[in-house]
């Protein structure tokens, strides 16, 4: 049966993740070994140990979430199980590790833009005093012009009655002061380091385009869609385009899934990863798709 691959994003990093998958398999351990080599420090090792403030890290996360990811598919192909593979995403910087998976670019060279990347970004993060809040219960409409009220922006569009947004500090607090007023159940700050997918990123979008475009990309081997349009992206200067433009653009993972769901006719989907998030949005998207997690070793099937 033909399947769907999902990569996680940055937020699902846990203490720990990984370390199952080095200690019992030979493909993750080679990839975990020539990580450290290509970062030129000890991704494992925060990885396996933390401390999780340093896990949390930008710079750190994105590598650790894009690894693991890679390690997990890498065991689930050599296993056969990714034979009926026909398309594959991701939740933000899921999109980088699916673009792997999809033939794009080597595990090294994809790890080495993931590094940067992160690196950027947290760069922006230090630089500018960002925050972001998830709103439950609006709609895209609806939220749209509560940010626009507040001189903000919509990050993510998760799934029905989830969506993020993002902005200045003071202002994301406003409006979460102000949120029960404009209607919607719930709107919660979020423990992040910075505004994501926002304006407050073109630092780190210029920084990034500038470092992608010497990259030799290649078709996908699979249909892979992006954050930005929710819809495929087959030509390899387009994707560097995506990637670019992802960094401060609404991540629409809802129509990503549809879209796949759609037009590869398809109802499973592996999800790499911690924390089964993508699964929990699969189930409000459409409670007919069927997401598999995978996470440590001795769940993965044989």
């Amino acid at each position: 049966m033909a399947k769907g691959l999902l990569f996680s994003g940055q937020g699902a990093q846990q203490v720990g993740m990984g370390r199952s998958l080095y200690e019992n398999s030979a493909i993750a351990k080679a990839l975990y070994d020539e990580a450290n080599e290509v970062l030129g420090w000890d991704l494992k090792s925060v990885c396996f140990d933390g401390p999780s403030e340093e896990l949390t890290l930008t710079k750190i996360c994105q590598p650790a979430l894009y690894v693991q990811g890679f390690a997990l598919f890498s065991i689930l192909k050599e296993r056969g199980h990714m034979d009926d593979l026909v398309a594959a995403a991701g939740l933000s910087l899921g999109e980088l590790t699916a673009l792997a998976a999809a033939g794009v670019y080597d595990f090294s060279t994809g790890l080495r833009l993931v590094a940067e990347r992160g690196r950027l970004m947290q760069e922006a993060c230090n630089a500018t005093e960002g925050g972001m809040a998830a709103v439950i219960g609006g709609t895209p409409e609806s939220v749209q012009d509560f940010c626009d009220k507040f001189g903000i922006e919509i990050a993510n569009l998760n799934c029905p009655g989830q969506i993020v947004i993002s902005g200045e500090k003071d202002k994301v607090m406003d409006a979460v002061a102000n949120s029960k007023e404009a209607g919607f159940k719930l709107c919660k700050p979020l423990n992040v380091a910075g505004a994501y997918h926002s304006r407050l990123m073109a630092s780190a979008r210029d920084a990034f385009a500038d470092f992608i475009k010497d990259f030799d990309f290649k078709a996908p081997e699979i249909a892979v869609y992006t954050n930005v349009t929710g819809g495929r992206v087959s030509d390899p200067q387009e994707i560097k385009e995506m990637l670019v433009k992802q960094v401060v653009s609404s991540v629409r993972f809802e129509d990503n899934l549809r879209n796949m769901a759609a037009e590869n006719s398809l109802s499973d989907f592996a999800e790499c990863g911690p924390g089964k998030v993508l699964a929990g949005f699969a189930k409000r998207i459409d409670r007919s798709l069927n997401v598999s997690p995978y996470y440590e070793f001795d769940e993965l099937p044989a």
